[in-house]
């Protein structure tokens, strides 16, 4: 009788305790994304301010820019579009997950810094539109033969490539095909996060609204400075 009497307690107090978890769960869930609603809502209200790329160029009484080149700053997460020496535009760019180091060998997740150009276009990436920089130039390629990461050999060919053609083609223990691209699938999420978010594996990354205004003014041998 006593054992019948304990079962008929501790079964509605399992139930209540059960509906209170599901209800804690519930209520964390939604405030979770109530949360990623409205940090996505206010990068959109941000974005929602910044200035077309033509609208930009007219109120600077610019028809067209003949000497496109871009200065991108790591610390400053931006990439700048300059007409010559005349400051156009700058976007907010991120770049490689290890920010705080300039690339050097491959697999590091580190941007590149230094002084590249623009020496292939790609429309059809898988990140919208993709600009691949000359990396590694001749600097990266020194400093990769004086660390033992190239061999002298590999270093004559990139040192060949790098002034003969258009981008290096040998796949070293320095990495390549780094570029600047857009965000591709995730690009309404990624544009509106109003925080840094480092995400690629050394590439610099805007917008894809942001790389379709570049696409219209930059061309192959555009110069690219990374600091």
């Amino acid at each position: 009788m006593s054992q019948n009497n304990t079962d008929s307690t501790s079964e509605p107090y399992s139930n209540y305790f059960n509906r209170n978890i599901w209800g804690n769960v519930f209520l964390l869930s939604g405030g979770i994304v109530l949360f990623f609603v409205g940090i996505i809502l206010y990068g959109i209200i941000i974005n929602m301010r910044e200035t077309p790329l033509k609208e930009v160029m007219k109120n600077k009484g610019i028809e067209k820019i003949n000497s496109p080149n871009i200065i991108i700053e790591r610390h400053n997460y931006s990439l700048s579009l300059f007409d010559d020496t005349l400051l156009i535009k700058s976007y907010r760019a991120v770049f490689g997950q290890n920010v705080k180091q300039a690339k050097t060998k491959k697999g590091d997740l580190a941007t590149p810094v230094g002084e590249y150009k623009i020496c292939a276009i790609d429309t059809v990436s898988k990140y919208h539109k993709f600009f691949r920089l000359n990396y590694p130039n001749i600097s990266d390629a020194m400093t990769g033969l004086n660390k033992g990461i190239i061999s002298q050999q590999q270093f004559d060919k990139l040192k060949y490539e790098f002034y003969y053609n258009n981008c290096p083609k040998l796949n070293t223990n320095l990495g390549g095909n780094i570029g600047i691209h857009g965000i591709g699938k995730l690009n309404f999420i990624f544009k509106n996060l109003p925080f840094v978010f480092n995400w690629t594996n050394g590439s610099i990354a805007i917008s894809d609204n942001d790389i379709d205004e570049l696409y219209s003014v930059i061309k192959k041998g555009t110069k690219v400075v990374i600091k």
